[in-house]
């Protein structure tokens, strides 16, 4: 009898075939750097917990993160980044075949020099040409010698035959987004006049000598695949084209591989790629464009989370396998739940970039939507039945409060959850009016929701809590949570209590009118979600904050996009500025040389934000257990907000 998920999604959960192996469904596990292993490039049983979480998760195949192959750390892009330069680093390596082996899975293990975002521990990268750097984070590149290019083709070469000694069913080599691979197919990194530069032949002949190298080692038996980039989306300085990019497919199909993973752009690339304003399945056009000019079966990740869209792309015949990384970071079980008809279960990838920005920062992954990221298999991160079955109120029903309750209900706690408003969700039900493809926030609410509901927690809305309702120490609940958020506050200053200060959630919420003149009064998280929502309603919007630059708070992966949007919008911006006064004339706001401007506005939008104390203060005494989470003890982002809750009701 078929599952559910068969039914409704057949071709993504289909049998395949790898080059001789057999595979259980369509559903690759990308790649991914996490930094959970050692610095010294060994394995960690952390990596291996994680990866066996994935497998355990049902993709026909999972790729291990990339390995680096030279022994200088040239290679090495990522602190926590696994080695396979030395034969010492095979039995770790293993570790992670193994586990991946046991739940079925075809184990890949990617082979990756990161070339000119590489070097993390060293003043210097590698490249084929001395190509400046656009990004300050990385380092200067040296353009590498004949013999440096053949000694790295050998350590690949050799890193391929270490994995397959390791236990690995196959191989795939990283040729994606700014790492070495890439740095020689591009002709915006790669100015040689050898016979490693020039053409398009004459660009690949490093990535071509590596595939040729790695299937001559690895014979027949075991798969080879290549992750190459469809559209570099380097135009303003250079770069390939996608006909080149298409070339470059076909050269690499000539070395006889057996999937092509195509991607978009680099990580220097001016355009963004893997961001929520960017439409579900906006890609497909490129893996489109490979399907049609290799024979070769192909594959792609970015920007596919929700099951419909690969399952009718592989039925067009568009794609023959459907190959994700965030979306299995947020939710390591979701082709499990998927086949198994629990969707409402799959913890929803909000497309974030906290992972990202965390390993940019050189920190493991931590998720915004899964609190138990790189804790798989730590006993006190698990939800277990607890020893004593309390009575427990949570006193707000954002992410912080809703989190709390799920976890704890799951527990075995009696738990009622209370919001003064009448929906759950918070601040975040604000932000999803977000005109970017915020609103996929509601899928984060939608899911909480949805699991308070099954763990049993009662749900009590359009009710404010007050000190009152537990005046009985008696009667009073074992535990109380308050996780009451924050509201937008004027700053002390003439005029601040004017009928045209407004909130911002009230201004998302369609709560007030709000003129065509609009002043945002903080320029983080907060004040530039509402700019956003209100410049693209057609508003003149200026913008004043205190600090040096806007979004301090906000993930570096979106704060970039979100400047230039603003810009598109001829937003107004102040920085180290502060208002001195509202009036009739508008708002002053004195510059960080202390001139005046005074800005005619029809509403000011206050976007600073404080705590919500007041109940904390009240209760201190109302039960045996208090707890504040979430903006409610700091105001924060959502990923505080989540982190807090799940730990907190597993306290409880």
């Amino acid at each position: 009898m078929k599952k559910p998920g068969e039914t409704k999604y057949p071709h993504i959960f289909q049998p395949g075939q790898l080059g001789k192996l057999e595979v259980k469904n369509r559903i690759k596990y990308a790649a991914t750097e996490t930094n959970f292993n050692h610095r010294d490039g060994f394995v960690s049983d952390r990596e291996v917990n994680y990866m066996e979480d994935i497998a355990k998760g049902g993709p026909g195949i999972v790729t291990a993160q990339g390995a680096y192959t030279d022994s200088a750390s040239a290679g090495k892009g990522y602190v926590g980044m696994m080695a396979i330069y030395d034969d010492k680093f095979i039995p770790g390596l293993g570790r992670i075949a193994k586990a991946i082996k046991k739940h079925d899975s075809v184990a890949i293990l990617q082979l990756m020099h990161c070339g000119r975002v590489g070097g993390v521990e060293l003043e210097y990268t590698v490249g084929p040409s001395d190509v400046p750097q656009r990004l300050s984070r990385f380092r200067p590149p040296r353009e590498m010698s004949k013999e440096d290019i053949k000694q790295e083709v050998q350590n690949h070469i050799d890193g391929a035959r270490r994995a397959i000694e390791a236990g690995f069913d196959g191989i795939e080599v990283s040729g994606i987004v700014g790492y070495l691979v890439s740095n020689f197919n591009s002709k915006y990194t790669n100015k040689r006049t050898d016979e490693y530069g020039g053409s398009v032949e004459g660009r690949a002949r490093f990535m071509c000598e590596i595939l040729r190298g790695i299937r001559n080692e690895i014979g027949k038996d075991y798969p080879l695949i290549v992750r190459l980039c469809g559209e570099e989306l380097l135009d303003d300085r250079g770069g390939s084209t996608p006909e080149e990019c298409m070339e470059t497919w076909k050269l690499a199909e000539a070395c006889d591989i057996d999937l092509l993973s195509v991607t978009a752009g680099w990580q220097e690339s001016p355009v963004s790629v893997i961001t929520r304003d960017i439409p579900m399945g906006s890609w497909l056009h490129v893996v489109e464009r490979a399907k049609k000019a290799v024979k070769c079966q192909v594959c792609m990740a970015y920007r596919l989370r929700k099951p419909e869209y690969p399952d009718r792309a592989i039925a067009e015949g568009k794609l023959d396998y459907w190959e994700m990384c965030r979306p299995m970071i947020a939710e390591p079980h979701l082709p499990l739940k998927i086949l198994e008809g629990r969707e409402e279960d799959v913890i929803p990838c909000m497309s974030c970039n906290l992972c990202l920005a965390r390993l940019f920062r050189d920190q493991p992954i931590v998720c915004m939507v899964n609190p138990r990221l790189g804790h798989y298999y730590e006993p006190e991160w698990e939800v277990s039945p607890a020893p004593q079955k309390k009575r427990v109120v949570v006193v707000g029903g954002g992410v912080a409060g809703m989190q709390c309750a799920a976890v704890a209900a799951q527990q075995g706690h009696d738990v009622t959850l209370y919001d003064k408003s009448e929906r759950l969700g918070g601040q975040l039900c604000s932000a999803a009016k977000g005109p970017y493809g915020d609103d996929e926030f509601q899928e984060f609410i939608d899911y909480l929701a949805s699991q308070c509901k099954k763990s049993g927690v009662k749900i009590v809305l359009n009710h404010e809590v007050t000190d009152k309702q537990f005046a009985d120490p008696l009667h009073n609940p074992d535990a109380i949570v308050i996780a009451t958020g924050a509201r937008a506050v004027p700053p002390s200053v003439p005029g601040a209590d004017r009928s045209n200060v407004v909130t911002a959630h009230d201004a998302m919420d369609g709560k007030v009118e709000v003129g065509e003149r609009c002043l945002i009064i903080g320029g983080r998280g907060v004040g530039i979600g509402v700019a956003l929502f209100l410049a693209a309603n057609g508003k003149q919007v200026s913008i004043v904050e205190g600090g040096k630059k806007l979004g301090r708070d906000v993930n570096p992966s979106y704060i970039w996009r979100y400047v230039r949007m603003l810009k598109g919008h001829k937003v107004q911006m102040f920085t180290q500025s502060k208002v001195e006064a509202i009036s009739d004339e508008g708002v002053t706001v004195v510059g960080p040389d202390g001139q005046k401007t005074v800005v005619p506005v029809d509403t000011v939008v206050l976007g600073t934000m404080q705590s919500n104390k007041e109940l904390v203060e009240s209760l201190e005494f109302a039960c045996g257990e208090l707890y504040t989470i979430g903006d409610a003890s700091t105001p924060r982002r959502a990923h505080n907000a989540a982190l807090e809750g799940y730990r907190t009701g597993l306290r409880i």
